[in-house]
């Protein structure tokens, strides 16, 4: 008879894949874990229950089975019209939230007919000039019943007036708008580039947003923290959670400082994250987020209702790990990424469409994205018990790592000032560049395989359609928005304007000022250079 060997024994003569196995984020993964990984950990401490402090387990009682999450996809180019279009067949496909993406113009506050918006018109995103752009964006859908993000950051008090301006016009109750505005300001200076004003005058209208939303908008989520571009930007998850908690906790600060009691103002906080491909690391880091976020808020800002506790995220799969070879494949990424999401406890999702490598999303193609979705709810069976991925030695080990990374990246922030400073000295640019330079290695070394393209290459390519922006739409927009200039009251409009600037010298809330402006027609590259002469403009500085 042969000998039976081992299972110890049998694993120690095989030869693994490589010497040494890591997550993306460098994090060294074992070989097997078991409960000696997790030795001195207090479930009851670093887990509890789902819907209790440290919310590890998710920020609700029951999670799915009470609610699914709001499936929200990203969409919007073109005209405003066009979009609304998009918009009604996606709510017509059981898509539950309207999620607007503005072009390059509205998001750095200039107007269509700007020299320097030749060509950029409605190509990333809806071209919004006006209240007129902006009815036109939301007609026939009724504002008051659906749940609205708009990812917008320069110009945010700007377009949330607009969208409050068409909600008045409906004859909508402000009491009841939910979503979202972005208005995260700080990581456009650090990935993303849209930014306007100087840092503090910037960070002055976010808290203006935060004040006036406390009584006008009481269920509007005044905030998104994003994680989402600094990681599309080439952070590792650790960085990611880092750097965004760090941005969050400049903006507490700065509305703290502004005169805002925490509980007034932190309960409507949301944040938004990346779903990249590492599906362990990517459940891992939303776990650590959640409960550090819970452990900041409670001993650093001494937050005493619940509520502001609760790090409440949305997710969108990794624009960046799309690839333009054998774009199929960026189906099934998307697939994996969205149920790390998932797992991962997100209160509401976005996943991306496989042509996306190539060019904005063709209708077909947005729906197959929102079917993943409507896939993994409702037959994988994972949204039909709470946190599932509980207990995993792999997954809560990870998730200790995460956290104990992004701790300490936060206490380096503080000692060089805060997240301001660290901005202004190009810390955190640089340590994010470090971490993308070390993974594009990775690919070319081929120590990390992107499938389809470092290896698993296709003899041939294959082309799938693509959407294609009409040259028309641009001159359109400009015409409409000329023909307004014309046609509105200028002494109104002239007036608004004055009053902003009038506001912006002192320290009065800006937004009833804007709200004015947008109800005036003025348009949002008015706005943004009236703004421009009170607070100056922004000049990166060089990151050596």
């Amino acid at each position: 008879m042969s000998e039976t060997k081992s299972p110890a024994k049998e694993r120690k003569e095989r030869k693994e894949r490589r010497e040494r196995f890591t997550t993306p984020s460098g994090l060294p993964l074992e070989r097997v874990y078991t409960p000696d990984s997790l030795r001195g950990w207090d479930s009851e401490d670093a887990l509890g229950y789902p819907g209790e402090f440290p919310y590890t387990r998710g920020i609700y009682p029951s999670m799915y089975r009470g609610r699914l999450w709001t499936m929200r996809q990203y969409a919007g180019f073109g005209s405003a019209a066009e979009s609304n279009q998009r918009y009604r067949y996606l709510l017509s496909k059981g898509q539950s939230g309207v999620s607007v993406a503005f072009d390059l113009p509205t998001q750095i506050g200039m107007d269509s007919d700007h020299p320097l918006a030749l060509g950029e018109v409605g190509k990333v995103g809806v071209a919004i000039d006006s209240l007129e752009d902006m009815e036109a964006l939301f007609e026939g859908i009724p504002l008051e019943k659906i749940s609205t993000s708009m990812t917008i950051n320069s110009t945010a008090a700007i377009l949330l007036s607009l969208y409050v301006a068409v909600a008045k016009k409906q004859g909508a109750n402000l009491a009841k708008l939910s979503g979202t505005v972005q208005n995260d300001i700080l990581k456009e200076y650090i990935a993303r580039g849209t930014y306007i004003y100087p840092v503090r005058p910037a960070m002055r209208i976010v808290t203006d947003i935060f004040a006036w939303c406390r009584d006008a908008l009481p269920k509007w989520n005044t905030i998104s923290i994003s994680g989402y571009h600094i990681r599309e930007a080439g952070s590792t998850a650790v960085q990611e959670v880092a750097f965004t908690l760090a941005d969050a906790i400049a903006y507490v600060q700065a509305a703290l400082d502004a005169g805002l009691d925490i509980d007034d103002f932190a309960p409507q906080i949301s944040f938004f994250f990346n779903a990249h491909n590492d599906l362990l690391e990517e459940i891992a880091k939303y776990r650590a987020a959640r409960r550090l976020w819970a452990r900041l808020m409670r001993e650093r800002f001494q937050a005493r209702d619940a509520r502001s506790l609760l790090l409440r995220f949305h997710a969108q799969t990794a624009g960046s790990s799309l690839t333009a070879q054998q774009p199929e494949n960026n189906i099934v990424r998307v697939a994996i990424q969205a149920l790390a999401a998932v797992l991962g406890g997100c209160q509401s999702l976005h996943t991306n469409s496989m042509d996306e490598a190539l060019a904005l999303p063709t209708e077909n193609a947005a729906l197959i994205a929102l079917r993943t979705q409507q896939v993994i709810a409702h037959e994988t069976g994972v949204a039909n018990t709470t946190d599932p991925v509980a207990g995993s030695y792999a997954i809560e080990h990870l998730t200790n790592e995460i956290e104990a990374g992004a701790r300490a990246y936060i206490e380096k922030i503080d000692s060089l000032g805060g997240m301001l400073r660290a901005i202004e000295s190009g810390f955190v640019q640089a340590e994010i560049q470090k971490a993308a330079y070390e993974y594009q290695r990775a690919v070319e070394t081929k120590e990390q395989v992107v499938v389809g393209v470092n290896d698993f290459i296709a003899e041939q390519a294959r082309g799938i359609p693509t959407l294609r922006i009409d040259p028309q739409i641009e001159r359109e927009q400009i015409q409409r928005l000329q023909a307004l200039r014309a046609k509105r009251d200028t002494h109104k409009t002239r007036a608004a304007i004055a009053e902003l600037e009038r506001r912006a010298a002192t320290r009065e809330n800006l937004m009833p000022a804007i709200l004015g402006a947008v109800e005036a027609y003025a348009t949002v590259g008015e706005i943004s250079d009236a703004l421009r002469r009170a607070f100056g403009e922004y000049h990166e500085s060089v990151v050596s």
